[in-house]
């Protein structure tokens, strides 16, 4: 878990999950798989498999740790609904969310059908927490438009699109039950360029829909000389925060952790 994140939109990330496969063009550029397989075959790091899928365990209860109230982004290494990720192993992760109810978390997908299923039925109990920000990503017509629908019949409490890298005019979305809008051009090595009408659609949408626009960057080869202003101003709007009270002390925490009484879970095969 990292307690500082460079992302605009969050404070921190959790990954009790690792490692990820590619499934739309939004994945052709990946930055998390870019970073771990740097790493590859480093004795002792974090990323010594590479960006193979795995469950890391001793990562699962650590927001519980954390008496600061933060926002989390969760899996930024990851896709916790990617298909070889047991669905025992979610159940235990959403456990954790839900009892750190002190903290935000960004929960973001692109496996948005397996999203949906679980949220009507094993994640029912976390679907209206209001604390758990359900997220679908969407970076085209094809693959990322789609998602959306799913997540809206997930119906849960907070939900928000992740419209990054915004590959191409998506045309006009339903924001119906969507509270919230991130919108972000590629960035690094081969980025692929994002259009200013295709931000500003997008804009005009979240406008008339009344729902909170984020705009993160215009990405490119150098992000942080093309910036993140559109059109002469910064866009960093959220939805409505609703959160728990931390607990007092440490020992109320551990004492949390130690309630939820969590398995012990097989790992994912390295073949994978």
């Amino acid at each position: 878990m990292s307690d500082k994140s460079k992302i605009e939109w969050t404070d921190a990330t959790w990954n009790p999950v690792r490692g990820c496969t590619k499934i739309s063009p939004g994945c052709a550029h990946c930055y998390a798989e870019t970073f771990a397989e740097r790493f590859r075959g480093v004795p002792g790091h974090p990323y010594e498999q590479g960006f193979d899928l795995r469950l890391v365990e001793e990562k699962l209860t650590e927001p519980l740790k954390w008496g600061e109230p933060k926002m989390i982004f969760v899996n930024s290494m990851s896709d916790l609904f990617h298909e070889d990720v047991p669905d025992e192993y979610i159940v235990a992760a959403t456990k954790v969310m839900q009892a750190a109810d002190w903290h935000i978390f960004q929960v973001l997908t692109k496996r948005s059908s397996r999203l949906r299923d679980l949220l009507k039925s094993k994640l029912r109990f976390v679907a209206k927490e209001p604390h758990i920000w359900w997220g679908v990503s969407v970076e085209n017509r094809k693959h990322g438009v789609p998602r959306i629908d799913h997540l809206r019949e997930a119906d849960c409490t907070t939900s928000f699109l992740s419209i990054e890298p915004l590959l191409e005019d998506i045309g006009i979305i339903n924001l119906s039950k969507i509270g919230w809008v991130i919108v972000g051009g590629e960035s690094g090595h081969g980025a692929r360029p994002m259009k200013r009408d295709w931000v500003r659609g997008i804009r005009r949408q979240c406008r008339a829909a009344k729902v909170p626009f984020f705009f993160k960057q215009w990405g490119g080869v150098r992000k942080s000389e093309a910036g993140r202003e559109l059109d002469g101003r910064t866009y960093d709007e959220f939805p409505q925060i609703r959160r728990g009270k931390p607990p007092e002390s440490t020992a109320d925490r551990r004492q949390i952790m130690a309630s939820l009484n969590l398995q012990i879970f097989s790992p994912i095969s390295t073949s994978v």
